[in-house]
């Protein structure tokens, strides 16, 4: 397959080369995708009600085509209730979603902020609010759209004026990222009341509109000019904790992918166990970057994949599309352990199975083609997974040596995200040529 034919996702890992890392500020924005307009009435950001009384934000594309399936319907207003139709037919190709920051964030001014802010929905009164969240404690809550009341159910965020969906391009490309885009003139933040708001009896916040983003002078970074390359791994360069590791460059390239990202606190925690649950997810958000691999899956489940994942838990969906895709599979006893660390072998399992997906989904075999020689591992003989790392060690080294160093593969140790990251995009790479 040639590089014009890779998705906007897969021509920038095979495109990026990371000679260096260079730190950000704690809050600069990222400045390496563009962005195009989308038709409005196609787009719709959705509350989903939990069991547990809050809600996750669900973003979906009504796709244009001649034989068009309405993904979902909106009845009433101030709030506007929604009937979620995509979650009644096979979606694929009709409708596009989004279920985490994976799949969309904050842009202001032609600037990412999705490494600075975290999209959720708050209660604010006598509706919710779908706000940016800092992960600078010094900044406000920016409000992005507002449901204007309450009621049982899915319901429609009205976005605030300046506000709109747009989609991220790279090297104008289109990506299946979308972005909640403003350019910055006007703005709404949630405010806390003050030391003297609570003195004076008053205790709760409310949304104060401002002339533009509070901040903005010292976030924004300096314009490249056009004859600036910009790295396109610097997305995670402000991790605090990855200059020193092995896999900092395909760390790098794999949270632009978007299939895995930091955290909170600026950090990556590349030598952090990977859980069972949090696998499923990375091999799913990456295989939405396969060409042609449009995946039907659900935004949230009416019954347990396993008797061990509720059907509300964060993964239930994920997990539920992964067993009948035989992407994952259980255990003897019935169970699914969502939460145990995933051990090196297990990972390798997963992302052959991955990788077989995505070359059937690109119309090819599924036979997985050699790259180069198989590693010779001193430690895997007898087990299990001896075959599978041989076969996986010469599929772009997917399967390689703890470390990268030595001769031995440890099956039975926890897989930590430095190493599943790295192998996730090797396999993604792989599966595109």
């Amino acid at each position: 397959m040639s590089k014009a034919a890779l998705s906007g996702k897969m021509l920038a890992i095979a495109l990026a080369t990371l000679s260096s890392v260079v730190p950000l500020g704690r809050t600069q924005a990222q400045t390496v995708f563009g962005e195009a307009e989308i038709n409005p009435e196609t787009m719709a950001a959705i509350a989903v009600p939990l069991s547990n009384g809050g809600y996750n934000l669900l973003v979906v594309e009504q796709l244009e085509r001649e034989d068009r399936k309405q993904c979902w319907a909106e009845t009433g207003a101030n709030p506007t209730r929604v009937d979620p139709l995509l979650l009644n037919f096979d979606f694929t190709g009709y409708c596009r979603r989004s279920t985490d920051s994976n799949g969309y964030s904050m842009r202001i001014n032609g600037q990412d902020f999705g490494q600075s802010y975290l999209l959720r929905i708050t209660p604010f009164e006598n509706e919710i609010l779908l706000v940016a969240t800092p992960k600078d404690d010094d900044q406000e809550e920016i409000v992005i759209g507002r449901s204007n009341g309450l009621t049982e159910g899915f319901l429609k965020f009205n976005l605030l004026p300046g506000w709109e969906f747009t989609r991220r391009t790279f090297e104008d490309r289109p990506l299946g990222h979308f972005y909640f885009s403003s350019d910055g003139s006007q703005t709404a933040v949630l405010r806390k009341p003050t030391i003297d708001d609570l003195v004076a009896g008053i205790t709760k916040s409310s949304i104060v509109m401002l002339g533009a983003v509070p901040g903005m002078e010292t976030v924004l970074p300096d314009t490249p000019s056009p004859t600036e390359t910009v790295d396109p791994g610097s997305t995670a360069a402000q991790f605090t904790d990855i200059s020193g590791d092995i896999y900092r460059s395909e760390i790098a390239q794999a949270v632009n992918v978007g299939f895995i990202a930091g955290f909170n606190d600026n950090t990556f925690r590349p030598t952090d166990v990977l859980t069972r649950e949090q696998l499923v997810s990375m091999a799913i958000e990456g295989l939405q970057s396969i060409p042609n691999a449009s995946l039907a899956v659900p935004a949230q489940v009416t019954n347990a994949p396993y008797p061990d994942v509720a059907a509300d838990r964060w993964s239930a969906a994920k997990i539920t599309w992964a067993q009948a895709n035989n992407i994952v599979s259980g255990y003897p006893d019935g169970t699914f352990r969502p939460t145990q660390p995933v051990t090196r072998a297990e990972l390798l399992a997963v992302l052959r199975r991955t990788a077989e997906y995505a070359k059937a989904a690109q119309g090819q075999p599924m036979t997985l083609v050699a790259t180069n020689g198989p590693i010779a591992f001193s430690d895997t003989a007898g087990h299990w997974a001896n075959d599978l790392a041989a076969q996986m060690s010469t599929y772009c080294r997917v399967a390689s040596p703890l470390n990268e160093s030595g001769d031995r593969f440890f099956p039975d140790t926890a897989s930590q995200r430095n190493y599943a990251a790295a192998a996730t995009l090797r396999t993604l790479q792989c599966s595109v040529r």
